[in-house]
């Protein structure tokens, strides 16, 4: 248990908690850290292979960024706070996490909240969240990523719909729209996004990195067939030459559960 976040620990699966609620778990630097510091042991530690992110409490995923403490520090100092290397929750930043990382949305996910989210690869969200990026109306933009990932993750009309207005979704119309995974009652949110995380470790952790690995390189690729050429990924060749792609067609054959070894 962190001074801002709490995490646990479940055999293959970390749960990572945002943990100040009384401020809707909004986030200054030494939060953002915090979190960093958590996703920095997750990347590390090869028996650790699918992680969850949350909020504490009923109200908030993340509120975002902690207004109160930015305009305190820029009147005491003149300057703005700076988040970590790895970005906002230490995850806005992070592009060499090739884990898979679920946003299980309890309530509000705004601003610097949403771009949390969006950076991990699936959201699942309560039918009591609720996602915008507010920043213009505070004098502000999203600069946590929030102006390059929601256009790359639904139409750039309704990405633009929300980016220059500010205004707020529901998890029903963030799923219309496409950038929720699922939504489910709020008393069922953990356990569909534990749910989730189960599927993903049925799978082979080396094919899940491959895959995930492949994806998000190929978006940099425009032309389709050079994407399709292009498989030389570190990922992808380290599945090439595991036990685990051993293992997998021959636990097939044999009609029972494969052992993955993750290497």
């Amino acid at each position: 248990m962190g001074e801002y976040s709490k995490v646990d620990i479940d055999g293959r699966l970390m749960i990572v908690t945002i943990n100040r609620p009384d401020v809707m778990n909004a986030l200054h630097p030494m939060a953002s850290q915090e979190l960093s510091d958590a996703f920095d042991a997750f990347a590390a530690n090869p028996d650790l292979w699918v992680a969850i992110i949350t909020g504490a409490g009923e109200r908030a995923f993340s509120a975002g960024n902690d207004l109160k403490y930015h305009a305190e520090l820029r009147a005491r100092t003149g300057k703005r706070p700076v988040s970590p290397p790895k970005g906002f929750g230490g995850l806005t930043f992070r592009h060499d996490l090739d884990k898979p990382v679920i946003a299980a949305v309890n309530g509000v996910a705004m601003g610097g909240g949403f771009e949390i989210a969006l950076s991990c690869d699936l959201i699942i969200a309560s039918d009591k969240a609720r996602f915008a990026l507010p920043e213009p109306r505070v004098g502000l933009a999203a600069g946590g990523g929030g102006l390059q990932r929601l256009p790359r993750q639904v139409p750039l009309k309704k990405a633009m719909g929300m980016l220059l207005t500010g205004r707020q979704v529901s998890a029903q119309e963030g799923h219309e729209i496409g950038f929720v995974t699922a939504v489910v009652p709020h008393a069922d949110l953990m356990q569909e996004a534990r749910r989730w995380a189960g599927m993903m470790l049925e799978c082979s952790p080396m094919s899940v990195r491959a895959t995930k690995q492949a994806v998000m390189r190929s978006l940099d690729v425009p032309a389709l067939e050079m994407a399709m050429r292009n498989l030389n990924y570190p990922a992808y060749v380290a599945l090439t030459t595991s036990e685990d792609t051993v293992e997998g067609p021959k636990a097939f054959a044999e009609k029972r559960k494969p052992d993955w070894k993750g290497r």
